[in-house]
């Protein structure tokens, strides 16, 4: 047989081999929002994560260290999502800085399992010792400097009053979403999320802007 024929083969199979194990990786991650959604954190367990998946915990660990790795791990691939969609993108003025958060609302709405996993597990890792607090304290930091430096902008520019107490708007913005996205939860079938955060942001924009103008109408 000719040696390359042979190369190209363990190659070939190599390559099949990471395949499977992404594509198992991937649904190990999956399989964990939903666990960590219903249960949270601590009442979750490997061995159920890996049977909804079709393993077993052997086959789970040789993926992930253990549950506080898989926890890190499903936080950390659902923050580069956000980071890539949502706060990549430099907002040019307040209006498009509120219209993105806006957008990431609807997406949060259009992906329940997700989103109910986040507010379990942010009220889980305001214990110091939990596996996920580091995670969400620097989460909520970048959202908040994200939201401030647009509103810092702004108050340059003269679009918005001088003495805006920036930051705080931008606690009290990131107040709001999750104290929304609480409420959505309850009831996902009636309550416009997205739609109850435009009116909110829309009402903030024309207390806030020099010329008392709103968010443009809606495409």
């Amino acid at each position: 047989m000719d040696r390359s024929q042979g190369r190209k083969r363990r190659t070939t199979t190599a390559r099949g081999s990471y395949a499977v194990g992404d594509e198992r990786r991937a649904r190990i991650l999956d399989s964990a929002v939903e666990h960590f959604a219903v249960r949270g954190f601590h009442a979750s367990s490997l061995a159920s994560i890996a049977k909804d998946v079709g393993i077993t915990q052997g086959g789970l660990l040789h993926h992930f260290r253990g549950k506080e790795d898989l926890l890190v791990s499903v936080l950390e691939h659902s923050g580069r999502q956000d980071v890539q969609r949502f706060f990549s993108r430099a907002p040019g003025s307040v209006a498009e800085l509120f219209a993105i958060l806006v957008e990431l609302s609807a997406y949060n709405a259009a992906r329940p399992g997700r989103t109910k996993m986040f507010n379990i597990l942010a009220a889980e890792a305001g214990e110091r010792g939990h596996p996920a607090h580091e995670h969400f304290t620097r989460a909520y930091r970048m959202v908040i400097d994200y939201t401030t430096g647009p509103l810092r902008a702004a108050v340059g520019r003269g679009e918005i009053k001088p003495d805006t107490d920036c930051e705080g708007i931008a606690v009290e913005v990131a107040a709001v979403m999750d104290g929304l996205q609480l409420q959505w939860a309850l009831a996902p079938e009636t309550f416009d999320m997205p739609g109850r955060l435009r009116a909110y942001l829309d009402r903030l924009l024309r207390s806030l802007s020099t010329d008392g103008s709103g968010l443009p109408e809606a495409a």
